[in-house]
């Protein structure tokens, strides 16, 4: 799979312009590593948006969706840094979710992202995994790199110890992701298979949005330094 490991954490949160330079001083200089450096964790991408709320995305890439209920990773909750509790005291409108990653297709990751959030039910949650199984084909697409799927786990997801995460009325939502070399070839995608009248079986979505890649940060990465 071009996602590393099976799980996933997905981060989004918009923050005020007076803090904005301290919250990305904090993220590229500290957390990002922070988080990676912690067993079973594979990697992070960052993102900020073209067109999408919040603004900024985060994905981090586990080993096994277990990682994110491990008790590494809850140490870390736990006991974050001064300027880990004092800029995640600032953030706005966030986004909490971990996620299996259940569909990954196709070769690489692209300079912008296209993410698609569903609010799937019981009852068809099963026949749309099928219909994503046929919509999540990168080499259909010129400009698309891979294409993936999420599904949250709720008891998982949402608000942890110094994260001020916002309720999530969508606990059980799934996040599509797509990968591509510039927005508009993600853009393309999401209005043909998701928004436009090819988008059955598929009511409109919860949300779309566009992202733009900063920077990612593998373990090996870490192990260099």
């Amino acid at each position: 799979m071009p996602l590393a490991g099976k799980g996933m954490l997905l981060t989004s949160m918009n923050i005020d312009v007076s803090d904005e330079a301290e919250f990305n001083r904090w993220y590229d200089r500290e957390h990002l590593e922070e988080r990676v450096a912690i067993e079973g964790f594979l990697e992070a991408r960052r993102y900020v948006a073209h067109a999408a709320n919040p603004k900024y995305l985060c994905l981090y890439s586990t080993a096994t969706l277990d990682v994110l209920d491990s008790p590494a990773y809850k140490a870390r909750l736990a006991n974050p840094t001064d300027w880990s509790r004092q800029t995640m005291a600032r953030f706005k409108d966030m986004l909490r979710v971990v996620a299996r990653i259940t569909i990954s297709a196709g070769t690489g990751r692209g300079a912008a992202l296209g993410m698609v959030r569903l609010r799937p039910t019981p009852d068809n949650a099963a026949p749309w995994r099928d219909a994503l199984q046929e919509k999540l084909a990168p080499e259909k697409h010129d400009g698309i790199i891979s294409m993936h799927l999420l599904e949250s786990e709720p008891e998982l997801s949402g608000a942890a110890p110094e994260i001020p995460a916002v309720r999530n009325e969508g606990a059980r939502d799934w996040f599509v992701l797509i990968d591509g070399i510039h927005v508009g070839a993600v853009s393309a995608v999401m209005a043909e298979r998701f928004t436009g009248p090819a988008a059955s079986p598929f009511p409109p979505p919860v949300s779309v949005g566009t992202y733009c890649l900063t920077w990612d940060l593998a373990k090996s990465d870490i192990a260099r330094g």
